[in-house]
């Protein structure tokens, strides 16, 4: 039964991955656009776009924390294997449970501030200066971003404990 809820979690949160890629893909060829823009206007024409650095700003922080998940799930994070031989096969699964559960930790308390400061921004109107673009739905996308991720490390800590892949 939990390995069918491991598998069931597994899906889910490959479906809202995808989602939150297509988010990150949308985010970067915006990106690339506007800075192409914006350097041809600049020295081309010698009229830079008005508020290009907001929004820049803005399209990155989508940019990282929907491809986070992403990221997350094909383990394609930095990992380093100093101790490896030492550890052993049990000290190395522990290690990897350890690795997820604080990060997952650190992630959920970021998650739960980024939620918070949504519904502030949401309720209070905040907007970034030059332009007045909203900023609640940034703090939502860092939230789903890292609750995300969260959910991919507990799918990944089950997938240890109950089958005993190593990431």
């Amino acid at each position: 039964m939990v390995r069918g809820l491991s598998r069931s979690l597994s899906v889910i949160t490959g479906r809202a991955t995808a989602v939150l890629a297509v988010i990150g893909g949308t985010a970067l060829i915006s990106l690339v656009v506007l800075i192409f823009a914006g350097v041809v206007m600049r020295y081309a024409f010698g009229r830079p776009i008005l508020g290009s650095n907001e929004i820049i700003q803005l399209a990155a922080v989508a940019l990282v924390m929907s491809a986070l998940p992403y990221c997350t799930s094909l383990n394609g994070h930095v990992g380093v294997d100093v101790f490896d031989r030492f550890l052993g096969r049990t000290g190395r699964r522990a290690g990897d449970l350890l690795a997820r559960l604080l990060s997952g930790g650190v992630l959920s308390v970021l998650c739960h501030r980024a939620v918070l400061k949504a519904l502030d921004a949401a309720e209070f109107g905040d907007a970034t200066n030059m332009l007045g673009l909203p900023l609640w739905p940034f703090y939502a996308i860092l939230a789903a971003g890292t609750g995300l991720v969260v959910a991919i490390f507990l799918v990944q800590c089950l997938d240890v404990i109950l089958n005993g892949v190593e990431q």
